[in-house]
């Protein structure tokens, strides 16, 4: 009951804008621009700015890295066994490789694990942050309708820029050669910044809400949903057996790979008009199954059940 009752806002987020969709018909598009390109650079900043380097870092970059791109291997061989088009294979990518484990991870793994697992989970929520800014953006804008068969070269260019990859360059380096902000530099910054955080997830509802049955794409959500949720956290099972860690990193790590699909993807995915539709239902459906198959990670990592 306390697993429900901390995603109740999630929730609560989601049917807000559902609902505001039906209502007001807002501008998607306008309101994904204005996420990505002014609230997002203020949150990314403030996350590199404010969290200290430390060599845990190394593994957990290692880990982040590898768990994307074994993932990413894995839609690139079934989008060439189906015969999917680059942009099928794009959204693809966008809605099965992207864990969500910002806003809905941290407070799971603060409940369950503690402050420790906490500060760990929020150096994952950085990492994560990271990649979904650069390999995120670069699939969004490769698998976008509107540069279908321009070169790679266009592509690089665009996720080039975006500023929040800037946003995330600038809080290290200001980090890492002390750059003091005041207390009120950042108040403003992290007003912005954190603004994004709900306006994406009402953002995902208000795109859900453009959703009609028929055009559910039954194959192609399953298959991201099984990604998602199943072969993600058996592949961070794997890849943290072989990581000099404690067991309880272990643990977390293993835990926030089974969270469901990222909300930013459904934002990147409006942006560059890369099947929307298709991330948007995956992230909603992996959301809701996640309340089903969460709960069943967290009792798996519980030893005696699993030794690392």
């Amino acid at each position: 009951m306390h697993f429900l009752l901390i995603l109740l806002p999630v929730f609560g987020i989601f049917v807000t804008g559902f609902i505001a969709q039906k209502t007001l018909k807002f501008d998607i598009a306008g309101l994904s621009k204005m996420s990505l390109y002014i609230l997002s650079p203020f949150l990314a900043f403030k996350t590199f700015y404010n969290h200290p380097l430390t060599s845990a870092y190394v593994y957990y970059a290692f880990y982040v890295l590898a768990l994307c791109v074994g993932l990413i291997v894995l839609v690139y061989l079934w989008s060439a066994f189906c015969h999917y088009k680059n942009q099928d294979n794009c959204a693809l990518i966008l809605a099965s490789c992207f864990m969500n484990n910002g806003n809905y991870g941290t407070p799971v793994i603060l409940v369950f694990f503690g402050s420790a697992g906490f500060d760990i989970a929020v150096i994952l929520m950085v990492l994560q942050q990271f990649i979904m800014s650069t390999i995120g953006t670069y699939y969004a804008a490769k698998g976008s309708s509107d540069v279908d068969g321009i070169s790679q070269n266009t592509v690089l260019k665009k996720v080039l820029r975006m500023p929040i990859i800037y946003g995330a360059l600038f809080g290290l380096i200001f980090q890492l050669v002390h750059i003091p902000l005041s207390k009120e530099i950042m108040l403003a910054v992290g007003m912005i910044g954190d603004s994004s955080i709900p306006v994406i997830m009402l953002i995902l509802g208000m795109q859900l809400a453009t959703l009609h049955i028929r055009q559910i794409e039954t194959a192609k959500i399953s298959f991201a949903l099984v990604i998602r949720l199943l072969i993600s956290p058996l592949w961070a099972m794997l890849l943290v057996y072989f990581m000099p860690i404690d067991l309880m990193a272990k643990k977390v790590l293993i835990v926030l790979a089974a969270m469901p699909t990222a909300a930013n993807t459904t934002l990147l995915a409006v942006q560059f008009n890369t099947r929307p539709q298709l991330v948007s239902t995956a992230t909603f459906i992996s959301t809701v199954l996640s309340l089903i198959t969460l709960p069943v990670v967290l009792m798996l990592v519980q030893p005696p059940v699993m030794h690392l």
